[in-house]
């Protein structure tokens, strides 16, 4: 297993994911290619008190870096030798198993889809994150990749989130649940109104498990395993999870910070309270897998940490391994909206 890793992307490239890529070939025993400009990987490497590249890593020179003020649809066609068009230049070419990027998240996008291309049949590549919920997780897809999306695109985004929820979390028969404000079949927008006939008929014939509309509330609750929206909602309700998680941590460290007395309740509910941090950090989970593409493709946040990175190495290697791609691959005339419309009538 080759894993290839940007180590020009993110706030704190190259350190965070040279050191990252470091640690993941450590635990893991995967094999490293680091893209980026040599002499700053050498000098995260050195800082580090490393003298040589360990066994399993070597380097792959790109000269540019794609910036997040750079133009995204358009930055790896200018940069042609930044360690984002590099990077899928190898994964293209079999080079490695996958990549990891954090890189801006348009760039990436736009890159894969041209460079590595889609999935034959697949009309979006979409993002879906594995986010908190009641029931240990739930994959939402989209959240952000596709802001206006027709009824099609959901369509494949509910097959892909069930296949990706059955192949990296575990989920035999995944609940699918449509994003909307309330449970009745003709609530949302037109969007919404027109692809829940089609993800009703592909439940009733046994193709994937829908449940329904799902609301905001039940969704975070645990109530479904896949989270299908457009890209506009989907991020919406993916950046609203991250800052009350981060008002919810916040608020709590004052309450156990006010006296001595809940300063000694925090020690007596430490083990609690890193579980649930544990739970809300996006770090334990590494990145988002660009679903769709049709080669492992995962995108680290973009503050991301080495810790974060050493993750996201771990998710590309478990996607890699999951068949996920090939499922979508083997299914992809269930997913057409001709078939569906076919099986209506």
């Amino acid at each position: 297993m080759k894993i290839i890793v940007d180590a020009m992307g993110g706030d704190n490239a190259p350190k965070a994911p040279v050191l990252g890529a470091l640690q993941a070939n450590e635990k893991y025993g995967v094999d490293i290619i680091l893209v980026g400009r040599g002499e700053d990987i050498l000098k995260v490497l050195q800082e580090s008190g490393r003298q040589e590249l360990p066994k399993g890593v070597e380097i792959a020179h790109a000269s540019e870096v794609v910036e997040m003020c750079d133009d995204p649809a358009n930055a790896f066609r200018r940069k042609k030798d930044s360690s984002l068009t590099v990077g899928l230049n190898l994964l293209r070419d079999g080079q490695g198993d996958g990549f990891v990027s954090a890189g801006s998240t348009g760039a990436l996008l736009s890159a894969a889809t041209l460079i590595t291309k889609r999935i034959k049949g697949i009309r979006r590549a979409a993002l879906a994150p594995v986010v908190p919920t009641g029931n240990g997780g739930a994959v939402l897809i989209d959240c952000g990749a596709n802001v206006k999306c027709p009824a099609e695109y959901l369509l494949q985004f509910a097959y892909m989130g069930s296949y990706y929820a059955q192949k990296m979390l575990g989920r035999e028969n995944p609940k699918v649940g449509l994003l909307n404000i309330g449970a009745e079949p003709s609530k949302g927008t037109d969007l919404q109104v027109e692809v829940y006939p089609l993800l009703e008929q592909a439940g009733q014939e046994g193709r994937i498990n829908f449940v329904g509309n799902v609301e905001a509330r039940e969704a975070v609750e645990g109530a479904v395993d896949v989270i299908v929206s457009d890209g506009y909602a989907g991020n919406i309700f993916l950046k609203t999870m991250e800052g009350t998680g981060l008002f919810l941590a916040r608020e709590i460290k004052k309450i156990f910070l006010k006296n001595i007395f809940t300063k000694l309740a925090a020690v007596l509910v430490s083990g609690g309270l890193k579980d649930f941090k544990k739970m809300m950090s996006s770090s334990e989970i590494g990145g988002t897998a660009l679903v769709g593409i049709s080669k492992p493709v995962i995108k680290a946040h973009g503050s991301s940490d080495a810790y974060a990175i050493q993750n996201a190495v771990r998710q590309a290697m478990e996607y890699s391994r999951s068949g996920m791609i090939e499922s979508v691959s083997e299914h992809i005339d269930l997913m057409r909206l001709d078939f569906s419309e076919k099986n209506q009538e």
